[in-house]
């Protein structure tokens, strides 16, 4: 059984940018949202080199980045952006964990989606990185999807207050969708556990306690991977309380504690599902040992049975010459009408005991 794990790729210098992960076809393209509550403009297949000219400081910029093979591009970025390499290294390098870093006026959040994927038991993951610096927020996924569509609707339609709002919002509202993945991903492995379950109570196939450790094993994966999300957001309390560093209006961190609230939920939800998993488990087991039980109970009544039996057999086999029973001329239907009393009696008298 495959063990789920973080996407390893080989070591990469800190400011090397090279991209590690698995979609290393997947053009490198961008898209520009530059919107205030009174204007929205949209800039699709959106050419870095055209940055200064569309991209307003007076207003909201969000610059989303699809496909992470092009490290021109996305040092391009990071040089309008004013960002250190390391920062771009860790967008690019899949391996990392999911981290927050402050660095000058700097924000950089680094998080792991997870969705379930279909016809399989095993969890798709995807690196989204985020970089927030003068009211323009940069998201960086490996390739194109549809995790943000809902968002770029609600700033199409003006629905809600995202308009109304900073990049600081915006990037909550991204980092929510993203968790709403781990939400889609822990009900899917719920459904499969129920599933499995339901099965364990009429099946002791020993391919039901394999699935079971599958489904540990994307447990404690979604854990490792909702730990440090945890930890980052916890790590934001102290950017509120720093003078300096302003890339979050102080109305908006109560949104951020939202999101590590939603982190304390989901664990504990894991726990629980971890629990049910291993009362699955151990049902598999008793059910195992029931059936045993019950298999090893109707051996020792049918060798209970023919235990008389063969002793009476064993009797009048021994061929002394001193047995007269031997020379009746109706002993042999005697014995046998005796030994089938002898069935016949302990029969009723096991069924009437009931262990059988």
């Amino acid at each position: 059984m495959r063990k789920i794990k973080y996407k390893k790729g080989h070591k990469v210098q800190p400011t090397l940018l090279e991209y590690t992960g698995v979609h290393k076809y997947t053009q490198t393209q961008m898209q520009l949202f530059v919107y205030n509550d009174a204007d929205l403009a949209e800039f699709n297949e959106f050419d870095v080199n055209e940055m200064h000219k569309h991209v307003d400081f007076t207003k909201t910029n969000w610059l989303n980045v699809h496909g992470l093979n092009d490290s021109v591009i996305i040092k391009s970025v990071g040089d309008f952006l004013g960002v250190d390499n390391f920062m771009l290294s860790d967008i690019m390098n899949t391996t990392k964990r999911t981290k927050l870093d402050e660095y000058h006026d700097t924000l950089f959040f680094n998080v792991k989606s997870l969705l379930p994927e279909e016809d399989s038991n095993n969890i798709h993951v995807e690196q989204i990185s985020f970089l927030l610096k003068n009211g323009i927020l940069v998201s960086f996924q490996e390739k194109r999807s549809d995790f943000f569509t809902h968002i770029r609707e609600r700033m199409r339609t003006h629905s809600g207050i995202v308009r109304t709002k900073k990049a600081d919002y915006l990037l909550y509202l991204l980092l929510d969708a993203i968790m709403e993945n781990f939400y889609i991903t822990i009900e899917n492995e719920e459904d499969k556990v129920e599933q499995l379950i339901n099965e364990s109570k009429v099946s002791t196939n020993l391919s039901i306690l394999e699935q079971i450790e599958k489904h540990r094993d994307n447990y404690n994966f979604l854990k490792r991977s909702i730990i440090p999300l945890r930890d980052s957001l916890y790590s934001i309390k102290s950017i509120k309380d720093d003078n300096v560093f302003n890339a979050i209006e102080a109305n908006n961190f109560t949104f951020f504690e939202r999101l590590h609230q939603k982190c304390l939920e989901l664990l504990e939800q894991i726990e629980y599902d971890l629990t049910t998993l291993d009362s699955a488990a151990n049902f598999f087991f008793s059910s195992q040992s029931h059936k045993m039980n019950e298999v090893m109970k109707t051996l020792t009544v049918v060798s209970v049975f023919f235990m008389p039996l063969t002793f009476i057999v064993g009797v009048y086999g021994m061929n002394f010459d001193n047995m007269p029973e031997l020379h009746w001329q109706y002993g042999y239907f005697i014995i046998i009408g005796v030994m089938l009393i002898l069935l016949l009696s302990m029969v009723y008298y096991f069924k009437k005991k009931r262990w059988y």
